[in-house]
């Protein structure tokens, strides 16, 4: 027992970090009812309802249908990227950036062996990865982080999406131009692979489900009705999703929940970091970001800082530069791994570069 558990930590360090650090901060202030007070209940209530949604849809090949449907018209390799980086940008901002790439990094490699072009392999899952960590961030639901933050920060939706759309923009410009440069316009025929049949019944009751989540992050249905609602309609339809979701990344937020909260009762510490953070609380949650990921940047800074919607640029933006800086970006680097071992180091070398270039000029605006 006692290893499977340690093997289990293993596989996800950032649970494992964010676990010590909340059995730490027990030392600072000893656990009793005012842990309740620390976690953010809505938050842990839409990323669950969102997770099992989105897996639902995901069961159902709804996204690889969506995706076939779209690339049967498709005749040149530009085309084939353009939709496939497109893809992640997109669907990101709806079943979030780790989703996206689950779903249509495989789906990419697949068709980018068929049509030969494996070559393009490394540039290209690097714009797909990309895509999916900067298209997240122009919804509240695109990313865990930007959930925590939009909930903490009291915004409207309206201000959220005018905050993000001047970044979210000019990332668009600046994936259109890399595929423009980096591919060639030549023929390419694709024979796509069926998806399977299609369940068109089941799609319409996740659609609503999902409705209900955006009406939620909306304000205009209470949260315990989302999940009564969705948890009644999953249970009685598909309740093997409640086995499929991630609850690794809900233990995660709880821990760190806990950890936050118990720094601030120690107010020389919450002074101190009061004083370093004012006045650079983008740059501060960019840097975080490229050591521990802007998840746990986001969380950890906002007990620190008033000053939400800098967080939330930062932290977006904070998910380019290392390969750890968006935790969604080790999928795409597990694939490649797994289907093109002899080229893992070139795509170290190509996301790196290609995140550097889009990191500075994001940094500009």
């Amino acid at each position: 027992m006692i290893q499977k558990i340690t093997n289990f930590l293993k596989k996800d360090i950032v649970l494992s970090i964010s676990m010590c650090l909340a059995i730490f901060s027990c030392f600072v202030s000893p656990p009793g009812p005012d842990y309740l007070k620390y976690i953010d209940f809505h938050t842990l209530i839409l990323l669950f309802c969102l997770m099992l949604v989105i897996e639902g849809l995901n069961e159902e090949s709804f996204f690889q249908y969506t995706g076939n449907r779209i690339l049967s018209v498709v005749s040149t390799t530009k085309g084939l990227v353009f939709s496939l980086v497109f893809f992640c940008f997109i669907s990101s901002m709806i079943i979030t950036n780790d989703v996206a790439l689950i779903t249509f990094v495989p789906f990419g490699l697949m068709l980018l062996g068929a049509s030969g072009m494996q070559a393009s392999v490394c540039l290209t899952v690097t714009l797909m990865t990309v895509a999916a960590n900067l298209g997240s961030m122009f919804t509240p639901i695109g990313n865990p982080q930007n959930l925590y933050l939009f909930s903490l920060s009291g915004m409207d939706l309206k201000s959220f999406f005018s905050l993000m759309l001047p970044y979210t923009l000019a990332a668009a410009g600046l994936l259109i131009l890399f595929v423009f440069l980096g591919f060639r316009q030549t023929k390419t025929k694709l024979k796509l692979k069926t998806t399977g049949t299609i369940d068109f019944h089941k799609i319409p009751l996740y659609l609503f489900l999902f409705a209900l989540c955006i009406l939620t992050v909306a304000k205009l249905i209470p949260h315990i009705i989302l999940l009564a609602v969705t948890c009644c309609c999953i249970f009685y339809k598909k309740r093997n999703l409640f086995r499929r979701i991630d609850y690794t990344l809900l233990l995660t937020f709880i821990f760190f929940f806990i950890f936050v909260g118990n720094l601030k009762h120690l107010e020389w510490l919450h002074q101190a970091l009061l004083n370093i953070l004012a006045g650079h609380e983008r740059m501060f949650s960019i840097a975080a970001s490229q050591v521990i990921s802007n998840v746990p940047a986001a969380m950890l800074l906002s007990g620190y800082t008033d000053q939400i919607q800098e967080l939330i640029i930062g932290t977006n933006i904070g998910g380019l530069g290392t390969l750890i800086a968006s935790m969604a970006s080790l999928i795409s680097y597990r694939q490649i791994a797994a289907r093109y071992p002899k080229q893992k180091k070139q795509y170290l070398l190509t996301f790196t570069i290609v995140n550097v270039i889009f990191l500075g000029v994001l940094l500009l605006i």
